[in-house]
């Protein structure tokens, strides 16, 4: 890979596939700066937006350039449609295209959406887990079970939220 320099971030490139290792805090400030976006979308290097969408054939883990360990392939911010190589320690790789299609997918409010339904999720989640905690201290019948041990895993303001439901 050959070092390349996009506003004042140090990236490597591929010369063959063209595509892009940016570690974390690079990433990081992309994703955060819209000037160094801007700078992202302004260089040459990667496609064009005819050129995005294109299915993947031959999907492939690769390693890390960094510590050569198998990367992980994951949705960027679980919603863009952009699956990218992931080493948590180092870095992202991007194949061709993809950088650009991210950055675009965050200036058009990508991540707030991506955000908005993942806490959507979560309490969706929390109102699932209170009304299983509730059906299950019922029991069958509708009177209270008796709590052994494994109860005090749920710590004592469970245990006084349940109280409340049942005594008013």
């Amino acid at each position: 890979m050959k070092a390349v320099v996009i506003g004042t971030r140090n990236l490597r490139e591929c010369p063959a596939c063209e595509g892009l290792w940016v570690d974390t805090a690079s990433l990081e400030q992309i994703c955060a700066d819209r000037e160094k976006q801007a700078t992202i979308l302004g260089w040459t290097g990667q496609g064009s937006a005819a050129e995005s969408g294109a299915i993947e054939k031959n999907i492939r883990y690769l390693p890390c350039p960094d510590c050569q360990k198998l990367m992980n392939r994951v949705n960027f911010a679980h919603y863009s449609n952009v699956v990218v190589d992931v080493c948590k320690a180092h870095g992202t790789w991007f194949d061709r295209d993809e950088l650009r299609r991210i950055i675009e997918f965050i200036r058009a409010g990508g991540m707030d959406s991506a955000r908005a339904r993942e806490l959507a999720e979560l309490e969706d989640r929390r109102r699932q887990l209170k009304a299983a905690q509730v059906a299950g201290a019922l029991g069958s019948a509708g009177t209270p079970q008796v709590f052994d041990h494994t109860e005090r895993e749920f710590g004592l303001s469970t245990v006084a939220t349940l109280l409340k439901t049942f005594l008013g």
